[in-house]
């Protein structure tokens, strides 16, 4: 792949925002005042008067015995050292409970975190100020699902108050400027039909996973004209500067509200255009979660349901009612009319838009970057596909399925109409964060996005599972006992 080629030139450029891949105010402020401040301040407020003798609350007090945080040396930290003793150790941290008797160890991901963070440095920002003991969230995994399900519901109530088209026939294409921006987006509407999913034995390239070919009926939808620009997808990735970009606008305050209750990504550690440009060019490199995730506040946004579109429903769309190879033909030899691809994108990707579109007006639904779709990837998925609307929904991190071949793609074989790709965890590889980003697969330079409008709004129940799939997290163990 050209991508092996271009990661030198681009890490060059791709340098920390933050000064280290553990930042303290998200990752290890929060451990400190759930685990350590409630005791560890000037005040001793757990245990007798006397019985503390490190202040973790502020930065001056918690480096000022040089024992308790070792830059650089997590081994001769005491706050970190602490932590991994064995249950029975005296000195281990945070202690037992001196009534129950209960431990109350930090997580694997916790104590990884904090390994890290000294690691790196132990980068203590000034503006932290003083810690405050605050209280570990009740309820765990079972209260964020159902803070997620109350934020679900509301923007449900949201989509089915507008007015929206009742009938294929009443759909149209439409343009839409996000709230609270000037930034505009637009969706073409895609007729209801069936079609032959997959390819031929005879077919020149295909993979085994291509088949059987079945065929299957979709109903009609919007899809983006065009892949999610950075334009568009930083509105949601840096929610404080899209904060900052409304207030000119006067959005109602109850809007907002809503719109801010959606989980939003992290800070990235690397400039995530990797030099490739922003202004006009596709998104890239965000994980399927993170891509559900735009559609939810993209949904919360505008008062119109989006999510990832089924490997069915793309393949449906990319083809454009054709049967052929491509949607143009069998002959590759047009490819540079219609896609940006390994032999003509000067080794990045280029801006949305700017090659022939398909015959329903999709452009860059081959090449440029490939796209996410909704479903767990299955080598024999077509083996067992329902006769109408197939989606195969995700029970495990990887493979998920992304489609359409990239400007990293010499082998026009991957540009076919029925090529399919899965995700893999190499295309994270780099990331130093432990546990691993749920919100970016930053070795994914090739990946990206568009958006789908069904004409039929799902249930609220529906709505939840297209954007939560429960299956984000690479390694669920270390996230145990949260």
């Amino acid at each position: 792949m050209l991508y092996s080629r271009i990661v030198p030139a681009f890490a060059l450029i791709a340098v920390p925002l933050t000064g280290s891949a553990v930042d303290f105010k998200k990752d290890v402020q929060p451990i400190l005042e759930v685990h350590c401040v409630r005791c560890h301040n000037p005040k001793g407020t757990d245990y007798e008067k006397g019985d503390t003798d490190v202040d973790l609350s502020t930065k001056a007090a918690a480096f000022e015995v040089k024992s308790t945080i070792v830059p650089g040396d997590p081994s001769k930290s005491k706050l970190y050292t602490t932590t991994v003793l064995g249950d029975d150790a005296k000195k281990l941290m945070p202690p037992k409970n001196k009534v129950t008797g209960e431990l109350a160890r930090l997580t694997q991901s916790e104590t990884e975190l904090l390994k890290k963070w000294i690691e790196e440095g132990a980068q203590w920002p000034d503006d932290a100020g003083t810690l405050v003991a605050r209280k570990k969230e009740e309820g765990g995994a079972a209260n964020k699902a159902e803070k997620e399900a109350a934020v679900v519901s509301r923007i449900h109530e949201r989509i089915v108050k507008n007015p929206a088209p009742a009938t294929e026939q009443e759909m149209k294409a439409y343009s839409q400027t996000l709230p609270g921006s000037d930034v505009v987006y637009q969706m073409l509407p895609i007729p209801g039909g069936k079609f032959k999913i997959g390819s031929p034995d005879s077919e020149k390239g295909r993979q085994a996973d291509e088949g059987p070919v079945r065929e299957v009926e979709i109903a009609p939808f919007w899809m983006g004209k065009c892949e999610v620009t950075w334009n568009e997808y930083e509105l949601f990735m840096y929610p404080n500067e899209e904060k900052k970009i409304r207030e000119s606008k006067q959005l109602p305050a109850d809007l907002n509200q809503l719109t801010d209750g959606v989980t939003r990504p992290t800070q990235p550690y690397v400039e995530m255009s990797f030099g490739m440009g922003k202004d006009g060019f596709p998104a890239i490199s965000m994980t399927q979660h993170g891509a559900n995730k735009y559609c939810q506040w993209l949904s919360a946004k505008t008062g119109e349901f989006y999510r990832l579109p089924t490997e069915a429903e793309w393949e449906y769309a990319c083809r454009a009612g054709t049967s052929t190879v491509y949607f143009w033909g069998d002959d590759s030899a047009p490819m540079g009319e219609y896609a940006w691809y390994g032999r003509n994108s000067d080794f990045k990707y280029q801006k949305v838009g700017k090659k022939k579109a398909n015959p329903w007006g999709l452009h860059d639904m081959i090449g440029n970057v490939i796209e996410w779709c909704i479903d767990q990837y299955a080598a024999d998925s077509y083996a067992t596909l329902p006769a109408a609307n197939p989606w195969k929904k995700a029970t495990t991190p990887y493979p998920h399925v992304a489609r359409g071949g990239s400007w990293d793609d010499d082998d026009v074989a991957k540009l076919r109409a029925a090529a399919r790709r899965k995700s893999d965890p190499s295309w994270k590889i780099q990331d130093p964060q432990l546990p691993k980003s749920i919100w970016y697969h930053t070795d994914a330079q090739f990946l990206g996005f568009r958006v789908v409008r069904p004409l039929k709004t799902p249930s609220k129940e529906e709505m939840q599972a297209y954007w939560n799939s429960g299956v984000e997290k690479d390694n669920p163990a270390l996230e145990k006992a949260e």
